[in-house]
């Protein structure tokens, strides 16, 4: 039986076998910036009607070819709710991710909805309920793959025509995902969230293989984080996330420091953030950020200290992400949009 070479390993994971396997989704170290890929209900949790949050992500260059990421997601409250202080979100998330020597590629055009229910006005708190689907299109370029007999006396030579062939390189699926989140004031200084969501709810298949059976892991979420306000200029912001899909796990959390450079605390004025994300037993990840009322702009470095800390020299990938916030013409003054719901970040 043929064996292939460890370029196609990322491959072999997602062809492999006539059983249920996983598939580790898109990830990222800012993923405060993005919340649709965090837990549908997240969407239009912020003050304003309308943000854009984009990122991208480079990622393993120092040891192999690198693992490219981009995203981009749209969140805008359009309609008012069924009850008064209720309202809807409704939003776009796009990715694309492109991995290895096989070009294996992931693109994602996911829709979503979020209703936002008050329960309590005192306190501003909202129940929300979000969903999330579409298509996403997978594939991989073979040209660029060495495979076990293109080996001759143990030297590889491009001359040697590969016997391998492959009847399919890409395919289309459709993908389905749901989110609870509960958000709320403690007090004027300090607002929290927490949430919960199920992705692949539809456990799509996906496989490059014929008469092989592959189905994508449901992905179970967890999210929660406090902002707590100090003084006019500064304020602190503590998160956590842990993502369990099949046998994969990840938990990360991080805290951030925001400082206005306005004596009075004006959030119009340029403030500048600084802090640190914890990706468990994976990266240490200095992020830092500039803010204004409309931009902000966030750097990242994932410092690898993972067991693969030895061949990438503890290096791992940069990551940008750039958001913009807005409100509608003249609601800039109204209390229901700066001070409810409270923002997750």
């Amino acid at each position: 039986m043929k064996k292939l070479l460890p370029y196609l390993l990322m491959l072999a994971i997602l062809a492999i076998g006539k059983s249920s396997t996983a598939q580790q989704d898109i990830n990222f170290s800012q993923f405060y910036e993005l919340p649709l890929l965090r837990n549908p209900a997240l969407a239009g949790i912020f003050s304003g009607n309308i943000r854009v949050t984009s990122a991208y992500r480079n990622q393993w260059e120092s040891v192999t070819t690198p693992y490219r990421s981009m995203a981009i997601g749209t969140e805008i409250k359009v309609f008012k709710g069924l009850s008064e202080g209720d309202f809807f979100t409704v939003g776009l998330q796009v990715t694309n991710d492109i991995a290895g020597d096989s070009k294996l590629k992931r693109t994602q055009y996911l829709p979503a909805i979020n209703y936002h229910k008050l329960l309590n006005e005192e306190h501003h708190t909202l129940l929300s309920a979000g969903f999330m689907g579409g298509a996403v299109s997978q594939s991989f370029d073979p040209t660029d793959l060495k495979f076990d007999d293109q080996f001759v006396g143990g030297s590889y030579s491009s001359s040697n025509i590969t016997g391998q062939t492959f009847n399919k390189t890409s395919f289309t699926y459709y993908d389905l995902s749901a989110g609870l989140c509960l958000s709320s004031y403690i007090n004027e200084n300090a607002k929290f969230y927490v949430g919960a969501g199920l992705f692949h709810v539809n456990k799509p298949s996906l496989t490059f293989m014929q008469n092989s059976t592959i189905t994508l892991n449901k992905k179970y979420v967890f999210n929660g984080g406090v902002t707590i306000t100090t003084n006019n200029n500064d304020k602190v912001v503590l998160y956590a996330d842990h993502f369990s899909q099949g046998a994969n796990k990840l938990t990360q959390g991080g805290f951030l420091y925001t400082h206005s450079l306005d004596k009075t605390g004006d959030e119009e004025a340029l403030s500048i953030s600084g802090g640190l994300i914890y990706r468990y037993k994976d990266a240490m990840i200095p992020t830092v950020k500039l803010n204004t009322s409309k931009l902000s702009m966030g750097f990242s470095y994932d410092t690898n200290v993972s067991t693969l800390k030895t061949a990438s020299n503890y290096r791992g990938g940069f990551e940008v992400t750039l958001s913009y916030l807005a409100f509608w013409k003249g609601e800039e003054n109204e209390d229901v949009h700066t001070k409810c719901p409270a923002n997750i970040w």
